[in-house]
């Protein structure tokens, strides 16, 4: 049975491969295989997989990076008229930066059912308590956004690993 929502996520898939392509190259370096891209004006300024292993650095989830770069790109913080992709829903932390960089457009792959502060557990990106929002869609290419994650995590338990 066919996605009632198909027409609506389509035309954000082009974006989100290019987030998948960031996830991939993230799974080879041994990381988490989350991808992010930021898009303006149809091109992107900002793309990053996940580098907490590598930097050593809980903070350096794929948004953030890809926040940080997007800003530079602009020449600002306020990441106006930008949208931003993502594999996995984004966890609290990444949430909180996406309001922080008034990003108003968030689409990710996969819900997060243990940290995903867009939709699953949180709504920060949509909290009225706060001074901005972002209007978020989820489920874009979602089978192939959580099969990277189970495979990577499946190859993970077969070595022993947490």
């Amino acid at each position: 049975m066919p996605d009632p929502n198909e027409e609506l996520l389509q035309p954000h898939a082009f974006w989100m491969r290019a987030a998948l392509d960031q996830a991939r190259q993230a799974f080879e370096e041994g990381e988490v295989p989350i991808g992010v891209v930021i898009v303006h004006n149809d091109r992107i300024i900002g793309a990053a997989g996940n580098q907490r292993e590598q930097l050593h650095d809980p903070t350096a989830h794929a948004e953030m990076i890809a926040i940080t770069q997007a800003a530079e790109s602009l020449g600002s913080w306020r990441l106006l008229d930008c949208t931003l992709y993502a594999t996995l829903e984004p966890c609290p932390m990444c949430a909180g930066a996406i309001v922080q960089a008034r990003i108003p457009t968030v689409v990710y792959g996969t819900a997060d059912e243990k940290a995903g502060a867009c939709h699953t557990l949180y709504q920060i990106t949509n909290d009225s308590r706060l001074n901005h929002r972002a209007t978020v869609l989820g489920g874009v290419l979602r089978e192939e956004c959580r099969d990277l994650l189970r495979e990577f995590f499946a190859i993970q338990r077969s070595l022993g690993k947490k």
